[in-house]
């Protein structure tokens, strides 16, 4: 089971308990959480009477009839059930950045090689909602297949307001400040180099205990987030299943007069009132939960020879689509590690994909990028568009030559969103004051060093020499 909190954060107020909390640790385990000794049944999930006076309320993250090993459903008892609110009304006004239906009208396709510098945290009172905005995606949410990619600038807590996003998966990559979200299977905190993963249909409050705070989301359609199968690697490495930690029952029973649901359907914001707080769940089982994970503990494998291996690799997370190897969305890190390759390449290849890649920064420098790409700015190279290092990062690395002896990579965390989707960006994405225009310029002093041209030379008589 579980450890009871030891101080209550009540959600709207400046106070916080210890970033020590309780938690569960496994992914997709079965999970049983409860805040009171005696809040769960014994026995069944659903009887006539709960302990305590309690509702029962399953929520189901897939069909009834979905295999067995893909099933997932929780069970909360709580003070009241979260049917009991006004209707839905549209969010006036309207939000207008966020994106679940992606053609021509709200978005447009561009080969172009994009990079954004790290979008400032606004001035004006903004919670992570109001700062949550839609930069890319494909596919929709109607259809339950396809991905999103947003970003997000807050600099105050949600104040008597949860969300809702009933369109999808929210994967949040906090870049700059602490999260503290509240969620109907309990509390979690979420550092930067941390991540966080938000399942369709459950209610969560962020608050922000170290001001303001910047990062990147990934939003899938469709399908939950899976471990990599490891293949050859055996049977550990990569993300570990015991590193994910998943909340412990926590609960508010406080009358809240005018609190508000905001719920994402369809791309767009509607908004309900309530007079109680969501977050009054005594105790919950199931294997439907948040959950949250440290990019420190990525168990990173990397060639020891020769040649460069490739990105999948590096995966944390996939959403796979029907087609086997085939991903709907992969996150993957770039973490801390050794480089030990002899007489080869050691920076990421010039690459072009049938995959598109969103890349993000959360702290440090990126191995393949000298410049212009830094810790809260973002890049995306679409499907066949070129990319790779740049040139003072070629130039610097043929410069060492052979003799190179191992080298460490150190203080960084990138990670990159992957998706076997051809992107959508959206318009405010495209006009943004921080696009960085100048991108193209890192590649263009890349200058040939061809030696087989002369006068000796012949059509066909060059070798490859090693």
């Amino acid at each position: 089971m579980d450890h009871p909190p030891t101080t209550a954060k009540t959600n709207g107020s400046d106070s916080f308990s210890s970033s020590d909390l309780p938690y569960q640790s496994g992914f997709h385990n079965h999970f049983s959480s409860e805040a009171l000794p005696g809040a769960l049944p014994l026995g069944q999930s659903n009887p006539l009477l709960c302990p305590y006076g309690l509702y029962a309320e399953q929520l189901s993250g897939t069909s009834f009839t979905s295999p067995r090993k893909l099933n997932l459903r929780t069970w909360l008892y709580r003070v009241k059930p979260s049917v009991t609110h006004e209707p839905f009304q549209p969010l006036r006004p309207s939000h207008g950045r966020l994106v679940s239906e992606f053609n021509d009208s709200n978005s447009s396709t561009t080969p172009t090689q994009l990079r954004w510098k790290p979008v400032e945290i606004p001035e004006a009172p903004t919670d992570f909602v109001q700062g949550l905005y839609t930069v890319c995606g494909a596919g929709s949410s109607f259809l339950r297949h396809g991905f999103a990619v947003h970003m997000y600038t807050a600099n105050k807590s949600m104040d008597d307001r949860a969300f809702c996003n009933a369109d999808g998966d929210f994967l949040i990559v906090p870049q700059l400040g602490r999260l503290w979200i509240t969620t109907e299977c309990g509390r979690l905190i979420v550092s930067p180099g941390e991540i966080a993963v938000l399942p369709q249909g459950f209610r969560f409050a962020v608050d922000l205990p170290d001001g303001p705070s910047r990062g990147y989301v990934a939003e899938i359609f469709g399908t939950h987030f899976q471990l990599p199968d490891l293949g050859p690697i055996g049977a550990n490495g990569l993300a570990a299943p015991r590193d994910f930690l998943v909340p412990t029952a926590w609960f508010e029973e406080t009358t809240r007069p005018g609190y508000i649901i905001i719920q994402k359907f369809g791309g767009e914001l509607f908004t309900a009132k309530q007079d109680f707080s969501p977050f009054n769940v005594v105790a919950w089982h199931g294997n439907y939960a948040p959950y949250k994970y440290d990019l420190t503990k990525f168990c990173p494998f990397n060639t020891v020879l020769f040649d460069h291996g490739d990105p999948s690799v590096n995966t944390v997370l996939t959403a796979p689509t029907d087609k086997p190897g085939v991903a709907l969305l992969d996150f993957a890190i770039f973490p801390p590690r050794w480089l030990v390759a002899e007489h080869t390449f050691r920076p990421p290849y010039y690459h072009r994909n049938c995959m598109s890649e969103f890349m993000g920064l959360i702290y440090g420098g990126y191995e393949a990028k000298a410049d212009g790409f830094l810790p809260g700015g973002a890049s995306l190279h679409s499907c066949m568009t070129p990319h790779g290092p740049d040139t003072k990062t070629y130039e610097a690395t043929i410069s060492r030559g052979n003799d190179v002896g191992p080298q460490k990579i150190s203080d960084t965390m990138a990670f990159m969103f992957e998706s076997c989707l051809v992107p959508r960006i959206c318009s405010w994405a495209l006009e943004s004051p921080f696009i960085d225009h100048d991108y193209y310029q890192c590649w263009i002093g890349l200058r040939s060093h061809f030696t087989g041209t002369g006068a000796d030379a012949k059509d066909g008589d060059i070798q490859n020499v090693q």
